[in-house]
């Protein structure tokens, strides 16, 4: 095995020393008093399991153990990173075992595969302290650092920094899969994206064909594509040293239709002009919330990499957002360090909420009409509108677009936002009044493709399984063409090769057949 060596301080060890150094695998049963709280470590309280046991692993051999003893036992196993799954496909009543990656949370750098190893464990914050701190370098991830590794590489990674350095599998070199075999042996394989390894196409499933279907992803490897030598310093993307922060936000009160539609296609057409590979605007990144009216105001609110005239560049989009609307936005900025900034955001899991979600999403290659906008107003400033339900329309594009199709997984590379829906509760009870609002919503958004994203489909790291169901999917389109297009068909190849039992599965894997 390569060994991983970094700075002492930044926590790194030796690939394979968690046997050894660190508490190996830990088994809790539902007597143990730890139990509950590692039941209870989801992001989504609407679904919940009882299993047998959690694995609590601490190497890649003990997850072997632990899916191998699975297997024997004929029952169900999950795998959990960071938890932020939004559908059961962890937490689920038929789950026997769930194997928690929490134990393997090692970043460092490999000399000999001359990549940084990050195990599955690890949250996004982590990844980008260590990576930051040992080697002045990052990949372009999520901006919720609470996230797992795990989970978010393999559905294909995106974040602030996604529109000047790509996707976070356009850096993936390698990745670690404990997979079983049609005997039901488990074992570890290492496959990268070289062109003369066997196992490769094992590596382009994880770049972007979400997890939990293809085996257990125990380690991770990153290098750019374009990279040469071998100083750890110029093999991954150097990060902005500030970054200049935003939010502008517009208060609901005074926002009539028509002003409401005219910003939002200000906005659109912003991102239509802006999301080229190359742009200058592509140092900025957005997050455009609308939330519902009970919540008072929407706003946007995101970053813009202060290297690259930060401020010239956020004035540019104030401007275009303001042409022919009268309501002023009530902005507020700073400039702070990199790391403070991607340590610091995100949510993690606490809300308002006891984490009940529902979560869809769509892709844009442009703006929507205003009449999808119209209709976006009367829906979320209407009387009985849940109190924590947001549309989010975030900036995609640039560099994600300069990967040909097909060289991955994740196959939408051709569009400038990628569009969030989330609604969150209080108490089963709230279920079938917050799950019927969000479906009609959404369905009616897309009411001229059969109630779904035809044209540009969707995300599958915010996973919906109201995409297989017909009777919210009136399309005609399957569910696996709105997340992987024309890659479904190489997608059921490697499940073939690698998962022959079906061992790894839930509502939206790969199917063999």
């Amino acid at each position: 095995m390569a060994a991983v060596a970094g700075p002492a301080l930044l926590g790194t060890s030796q690939v394979g020393a968690a046997e050894d150094g660190g508490f190996g695998s830990v088994t809790v049963g539902p007597d143990d008093p730890r139990y509950r709280s590692l039941v209870l470590r989801g992001y989504n309280q609407r679904f919940g399991s009882r299993p047998d046991q959690i694995r609590v692993a601490g190497s890649t051999e003990a997850v072997v153990r632990a899916v191998g003893e699975a297997v024997r036992a004929g029952g169900r196993v999950t795998v959990r990173s960071g938890g932020h799954c939004f559908e059961n496909f962890v937490d689920d009543p038929s789950v026997r075992m769930i194997v928690d990656m929490s134990g393997m949370t090692a970043v460092g750098y490999d000399h000999r595969r001359k990549a940084f190893m990050v195990e599955a464990g690890a949250t996004l914050g982590e990844v980008y302290r260590r990576l930051y701190l040992g080697w002045g370098v990052t990949v372009p991830g999520g901006t919720c650092p609470e996230v797992g590794a795990g989970g978010h590489v393999c559905g294909g990674g995106y974040g602030a920094l996604c529109r000047l350095h790509g996707l976070t599998v356009d850096h993936l070199y390698a990745v670690e899969v404990v997979v079983v075999d049609a005997s039901g042996k488990a074992r570890s394989v290492v496959a990268t994206r070289e062109a003369s390894d066997p196992n490769r196409d094992l590596w382009w499933a994880h770049t972007g064909g979400g997890g939990g279907m293809f085996g257990i992803v125990t380690r991770y490897w990153f290098r750019s594509p374009d990279a040469r030598g071998d100083d750890p310093a110029r093999l991954l993307p150097r990060p902005p040293s500030t970054v200049l922060k935003y939010s502008l936000n517009w208060p609901w009160e005074k926002l009539d239709r028509d002003t409401f539609v005219r910003l939002m296609r200000n906005y659109g057409e912003w991102g239509e002009r802006n999301s080229a590979p190359g742009a200058a605007a592509a140092a900025l990144y957005g997050e455009f919330v609308l939330g519902s009216k009970p919540n008072g105001s929407i706003g946007l609110a995101g970053r813009v990499s202060a290297d690259s005239g930060a401020e010239r560049i956020l004035d540019g989009l104030v401007d275009a957002l303001g042409r022919g609307v009268d309501v002023r936005p009530e902005p507020e900025s700073s400039t702070v360090p990199w790391l403070t900034a991607v340590t610091q955001d995100g949510s993690g899991n606490q809300g308002p909420f006891d984490r009940r979600i529902k979560m869809k999403s769509a892709f844009r290659r442009r703006r929507f009409t205003d009449e999808q906008m119209a209709m976006v107003h009367g829906r979320l400033s209407a009387d009985g509108v849940p109190e924590f339900a947001h549309m989010f329309i975030n900036t995609y594009g640039g560099r994600v677009n300069v990967v040909e199709q097909g060289a991955t997984a994740m196959a939408h590379r051709d569009s400038v936002f990628l569009v969030g829906f989330l609604v969150g509760w209080v108490g089963g009870a709230e279920d079938t009044r917050h799950l019927v609002w969000t479906r009609d919503f959404y369905r009616k958004l897309f009411s001229s493709s059969g109630g779904v994203p035809v044209e540009d489909g969707a995300f599958i790291n915010y996973p919906d399984a109201d995409l297989a169901d017909p009777r919210l999917n009136t399309s005609g389109t399957p569910w696996h063409a709105l997340y992987y297009k024309g890659g479904y068909a190489r997608l059921q190849q490697v499940k073939r090769r690698w998962d022959p039992r079906n061992v790894f599965h839930h509502a939206l894997s790969v199917h063999a057949d």
